[in-house]
């Protein structure tokens, strides 16, 4: 579809829509540019005060993805206030508000709409040098793949919908779709990152498949080396798997080979994520930095796989 649409020609645009870049860039001068980005969604928490901060921490992600530091927000508002008490509205806006000041951002306002059904989320603006910040299209052969937060919210946000896991089992999947990827960026900044994206609605193996298309390598990713939330492969064994995997797997072809895994645990890697961590390549001389970093900052980090030269496939998941 957006290939029939206008394209534009500005010597400033540094990133526009193009190679599924996390967030657009644009040149205001020799030493500042700005990151703008966007995303809404339904809730999948019924905590409305927790359903603000994980819209939050999502929408601010593609903004750390591009090594950029949030300044301003707008709210992006649906609400069905006919049918709902409007106090709800407020818990949502007061939890977005908790991590935009987290993030050391402002909210200088925003939109919203009557709607059958509760969105929220930002438009988010960052700054960034111009010549710092981070794309997914560097990727060089020899990288090692680090990954900064685990996989799983999709599949523990489903299993506590339909009450198959305790509120205290599915805090785990909160804790992890609510902490900010700054810690994250800056790791990957102080390891001299060449490509960096974060894992939302693609799941690992589709924004790892955009990194490594755009950046012309292939990647190979150990799945047994990737971390999981909690329960998560115990649910998804018991059928609990969202249908958004597959759509994944489908648009790859046969791009994406995952040999030797067992088809249960390739579902998880494909499953769609929410507000899920940094998927970063840096040279393999750089892990030990990054891994002193996030020690710095409070940061778990795991490496999981390495970037090789092109093949016919360009994404594989090996055992």
């Amino acid at each position: 579809m957006l290939r029939d649409l206008p394209a534009f020609s500005d010597p400033n645009l540094l990133v526009g829509a193009d190679h599924f870049s996390d967030a657009g860039v644009y040149k205001l001068r020799d030493d500042l540019a700005i990151v703008q980005t966007t995303d809404f969604f339904p809730p999948l928490v019924d905590d409305p005060f927790t359903f603000g901060q994980i819209a939050a921490a999502n929408s601010l992600s593609d903004c750390y993805a591009m090594g950029a530091t949030p300044k301003t927000c707008l709210n992006i508002v649906a609400f069905p206030d006919k049918d709902l008490p409007i106090e709800i509205l407020g818990d949502i806006l007061a939890g977005g508000a908790n991590k935009i000041i987290e993030a050391g951002a402002v909210i200088l306002g925003g939109h919203s709409v009557r709607d059958a059904e509760i969105k929220y989320g930002l438009a988010v603006t960052g700054v960034v040098h111009p010549d710092h910040f981070f794309s997914n299209d560097r990727a060089r052969p020899g990288d090692r793949l680090l990954l900064t937060k685990p996989i799983g919210s999709g599949i523990m946000a489903s299993a506590a919908k339909n009450e198959k896991i305790s509120e205290s089992v599915f805090a785990e999947a909160v804790a992890v779709m609510t902490q900010l990827n700054a810690g994250a960026a800056a790791l990957a900044r102080a390891a001299g990152a060449h490509a960096v994206t974060d894992i939302t609605g693609f799941g690992l193996v589709g924004h790892a498949f955009q990194m490594a298309d755009a950046s012309g390598v292939s990647f190979e990713i150990r799945a047994s080396s990737v971390p999981l939330i909690g329960p998560t492969r115990e649910l998804a064994d018991q059928g609990i798997v969202t249908r958004a995997w597959k759509s994944t797997v489908e648009s790859i072809g046969s791009a994406f080979r995952a040999d030797g895994v067992d088809e249960t645990l390739m579902k998880i890697l494909a499953d769609a994520q929410t507000s899920g961590g940094l998927l970063i390549a840096v040279a393999a001389d750089h892990v030990d930095l990054a891994r002193c970093e996030a020690k710095a900052q409070g940061v778990t980090v795991w490496e999981i796989g390495q970037v090789l030269p092109r093949s016919d496939v360009t994404l594989r998941l090996a055992p």
